[in-house]
């Protein structure tokens, strides 16, 4: 049994440190807020509820698999609902919205009546995505690369020509090669955002996603995300784990070269020492290496991050209105017409704020009676941005930066255009900014990214991180600025990854669920 130090308490390090005390360890979680979650966090103003962060729950295997390693299952901790439609589309230009369900022979009509043809096209890219799903799922997910002969099994090496093909080709090439009409193109190529850049620089390998989102569904865990958070912080309670709240981890100890505890500030400035035998941060790998460790034992140079792709910013727009809103469902996308110059502008040579922008906006009142007062709906709105930190913070009421501000309002107003809801900015009673300046200052997020850093080619899979630190011994990472990267599901399996390293598992797989025994009636 080991003294575990977990620096973070978002999903993955208290996922870190639920896996690791169901194993014997003894482990506490420091964060430097007062509540868990990280960028999953929860706001509540005058009756409406907003989750701050993530909105998307996919993946469900994911999931499902982390609650049988700990004894129990999703239906047991969340109450799931699968959103159908799964989400509509507006486009710049185009009056009727699409909506997109979870289901083949839906989803291929509805491509057939826009484009003769691309139903049997997405019946394919669709085939393609899940056979890539599952080869992700049983050899690169749950792989830390610690170990090159785990790539070395036939499944892999009998598709190696095609797997250099879906990495060297990026996204949007790959779905123009099934689709003329560029709606079906935006459909398919969007989840590159998901995966924090741009259909021209995500490699097709990640035309995966697709399988997510038109196969598995889309879902929604009422009360908010923050239920997601709250049953993962309660296994890892129920574990042993200890969390301690209000403790913003200053420095990780090294002895010898080997992570031997961290210091902490408490709520008061107080500072403490505490002794670890190993450490994990869960914090951007950015400001562990920066602000955490001495410069000696830094594994990147400021050259090399210089040359690294954050992903993008955000604005996030929360938005309380009267009224319904009946022209939006529980997950809206509006995409602007000129898709190419959208995307430059945020992660080209010199980048701006787009003017449209293609946002997302979520509605969760359409599913979830807690999520706003009676009569009102609640919106979240993202509208990807540079990740710059200058862009400014955010605020309550129109009290934030001028330029964050901007954008918000040039949102509304965008939504209300764009979706028949003449009346939205008078119908705001309640308004909350969020910038790249709170990211950044918040959540020590480099550069101010929404997300972390963007699975390009040069970022993905071996070539994106490591579990174990190169530099110090006894310390690894977690979450979404590691392997294997961005989104809920990557953080928990980040977290197994520490799990299996620390167990000297190097196998590519997932760890075996523990059998559950069945009670004689």
């Amino acid at each position: 049994m080991s003294r575990v130090a977990v620096v973070g308490g978002g999903i993955a390090g208290l996922a870190t440190a639920a896996l690791l005390a169901r194993d014997g360890h003894e482990v506490t979680v420091y964060e430097a807020h007062d509540t868990v979650g990280g960028r999953a966090g929860r706001w509540d103003a005058e009756g409406f509820s907003f989750d701050t962060g993530p909105s998307w729950y996919l993946m469900p295997e994911v999931f499902e698999h982390f609650f049988r390693l700990m004894g129990t299952s999703a239906d047991a901790e969340l109450d799931l609902v699968r959103l159908e439609p799964g989400y509509r589309v507006f486009f710049e230009r185009h009056d009727e919205p699409l909506d997109v369900v979870a289901d083949r022979a839906r989803a291929a009509a509805t491509f057939e009546a826009i484009e003769p043809g691309a139903g049997r096209a997405l019946e394919r890219h669709l085939d393609s995505a899940e056979e890539t799903t599952q080869l992700a799922l049983d050899h690169f997910l749950y792989n830390d690369f610690s170990s090159p002969r785990s790539l070395l099994v036939p499944p892999v090496l009998r598709r190696l020509g095609r797997l250099g093909r879906l990495l060297l080709q990026p996204l949007d090439r790959f779905v123009a090669r099934g689709f003329r009409d560029e709606r079906l193109r935006q459909v398919l190529g969007y989840p590159a955002v998901f995966l924090g850049t741009s259909p021209s620089a995500a490699p097709s390998m990640y035309h995966l996603m697709s399988h997510f989102d038109l196969d598995d569904g889309v879902y929604y865990p009422q009360g908010g995300f923050r239920e997601v958070i709250d049953s993962v912080a309660r296994l890892a309670q129920r574990a042993g784990a200890q969390i301690v709240t209000n403790a913003r981890v200053t420095e990780i100890r090294v002895e010898s070269g080997a992570a031997r505890g961290i210091r902490y500030l408490d709520r008061d400035g107080t500072a403490h020492l505490v002794d670890a035998d190993l450490v994990v941060s869960a914090a951007d790998v950015h400001h562990t290496e920066t602000a955490l460790l001495p410069p000696e034992l830094r594994s990147r140079s400021d050259a090399s991050w210089r040359r690294a792709d954050p992903g993008p910013g955000a604005v996030l727009v929360m938005l309380g209105v009267r009224g319904g809103l009946p022209q939006l469902l529980h997950h809206n996308l509006l995409f602007t017409e000129d898709w190419g110059e959208n995307f430059d502008r945020i992660f080209g040579r010199n980048p701006s704020v787009p003017d449209p922008a293609s946002l997302y906006v979520c509605k969760p009142s359409a599913t979830d009676p807690t999520a706003a007062p009676p009569g009102h709906e609640n919106l979240f709105v993202l509208v990807p941005v540079p990740a710059d930190p200058g862009i400014g913070h955010g605020g309550v009421d129109g009290a934030g930066d001028a330029t964050v501000e901007r954008i918000a309002d040039a949102a509304i107003e965008q939504i209300s255009a764009w979706t028949g809801v003449a009346d939205l900015a008078d119908r705001v009673v309640v308004r909350r900014t969020v910038g790249p300046g709170d990211f950044a200052s918040e959540f020590n997020s480099w550069r101010g990214s929404a997300l972390g850093p963007a699975h390009v080619l040069r970022q993905s899979a071996f070539l994106r991180g490591r579990t174990a630190s190169r530099t110090v011994s006894d310390l690894y990472f977690a979450g979404a600025t590691t392997v294997p990267g961005i989104g809920l599901p990557m953080c928990l399996i980040s977290a197994e990854l520490v799990a299996k390293a620390l167990r000297g598992d190097r196998g590519a797989g997932p760890l075996a669920e523990p059998e559950v025994r069945s009670v004689p009636a």
